[in-house]
């Protein structure tokens, strides 16, 4: 697939072993054990040549949900090296098939803001076969063990990814930090979204890295606590 633009990537380091790949706004973290790299979501079809020119390969792919702006290069990166593919079990059946996830259960305010954010992308993104279906509790093998928590709401299939070890916490779309730290908008389950987000904040994290926007390098699971008190 060609590349949907011929825009940089501009690669932040987060922490020693974490990077954040910004790509035609879209957003893919990298993880690394030594020679081991883990691509947590892999942003919009078109985008593995970009990001493989950063990594230089890849060991497997962490989808932490199975909408487009996030699964949208699994195949792409799974194509060119081989890389195992875990993602979150209500979702897998949606990304193996290349298919979209049920809609959002829109808040009037969000239907505009979709509108224009939707409108430069496919409905859903290329097949790609996903090796592991994740649920609560699984442990991966990177970051000294990464354990996954299920945090239906956004999607049937969400997951977080927390890093005991390292103090990190990956929220997907639950949380987002565009402009101020709030709950993730296009939700299908609003209330259970709202219940995965005080999940999360209850956490012993430091480093929080969202799906959309910066991440909080130091005093994340502060702030996501301060957050959470005020969730209607």
């Amino acid at each position: 697939m060609a590349e949907p633009s011929a825009e940089p990537v501009r690669a932040v380091e987060v922490t020693a072993e974490l990077s954040l790949l910004h790509i035609d706004g879209w957003q893919v973290y990298v993880w690394r054990d030594g020679d081991e790299v883990t691509v947590i979501d892999t942003g919009q079809p078109g985008s593995g040549a970009r990001i493989l020119a950063h990594t230089g390969t890849v060991t497997q792919v962490v989808l932490t949900h199975g909408h487009v702006d996030h699964c949208g290069s699994a195949a792409e990166l799974q194509r060119a090296t081989g890389a195992f593919v875990a993602a979150g079990a209500g979702d897998t059946d949606a990304i193996q098939a290349g298919a979209a996830l049920p809609p959002p259960v829109f808040e009037d305010w969000e239907r505009p803001i979709h509108e224009q954010v939707a409108a430069g992308l496919p409905e859903a993104a290329p097949a790609v076969t996903v090796h592991r279906d994740l649920i609560d509790g699984d442990v991966l093998d990177f970051g000294g063990g990464a354990r996954v928590l299920a945090v239906p709401g956004h999607t049937d299939g969400s997951i977080a990814i927390h890093l005991p070890e390292h103090g990190v916490l990956f929220t997907g779309d639950t949380v987002a930090n565009v402009g101020t730290l709030s709950l993730g908008v296009f939700n299908r389950d609003r209330a259970r979204t709202i219940e995965a987000f005080r999940r999360l904040a209850a956490l012993d994290v430091e480093t929080v890295c969202f799906g959309h926007g910066d991440p909080i390098v130091e005093g994340g699971g502060h702030r996501l606590r301060e957050v959470a008190a005020e969730l209607g």
